[in-house]
């Protein structure tokens, strides 16, 4: 087992919202999620501009500073997909509530609340939320470097026996 690794972070692609016409009248939408060298991706969704995926995804975590990369591409048949924008996801206040290691809390209890800023991609506030024993944060990433979309995605972290975890970490 890898002695690096320190958990492992799943992470959710929900939906598209109001992402940018790249073909005539819509766009195929896909994300491509990297970290390190991890390199992962959804389904196309065809002609959808506000597309659903719902897919999770499972990351391995070696250092909780590498950032977490999503860009959004529209799927071409016969010539390079084009991009639709990209975001990224801080997940280090996420993980400030996870090490609080708080215990029996009401679901939908909020632990955290994430204002946007300038450092971030947050389109509006985001919560860390106590979800059937654990902490999950839902956010919606408002992407850059293109006229309009947002994606919505939700991240939970996974301690895994065998691995570090974010007890030694300091954030």
């Amino acid at each position: 087992m890898d002695n690096s690794v320190l958990g492992i972070l799943k992470l959710r692609i929900i939906k598209g919202i109001n992402l940018a016409i790249r073909d005539s009248h819509a766009s195929d939408p896909y994300v491509v999620v990297t970290m390190a060298d991890q390199k992962l991706k959804t389904r196309v969704i065809k002609s959808n501009c506000n597309p659903t995926w719902d897919e999770e995804m499972t990351l391995y975590v070696k250092d909780v500073n590498t950032p977490l990369h999503l860009t959004v591409y529209d799927k071409d048949t016969f010539t390079v997909d084009d991009k639709m924008g990209e975001a990224e996801i801080d997940f280090i206040p996420f993980l400030k509530c996870k090490k609080m290691e708080l215990k029996n809390l009401p679901n939908g209890c909020a632990v955290k609340r994430i204002q946007p800023n300038r450092s971030n991609y947050l389109a509006e506030e985001s919560s860390c939320v106590w979800n059937d024993g654990d902490i999950v944060q839902k956010m919606i990433l408002r992407l850059k470097n293109v006229e309009r979309g947002e994606v919505v995605v939700q991240i939970q972290w996974v301690d895994v026996v065998g691995f570090k975890g974010l007890s030694h970490i300091k954030l």
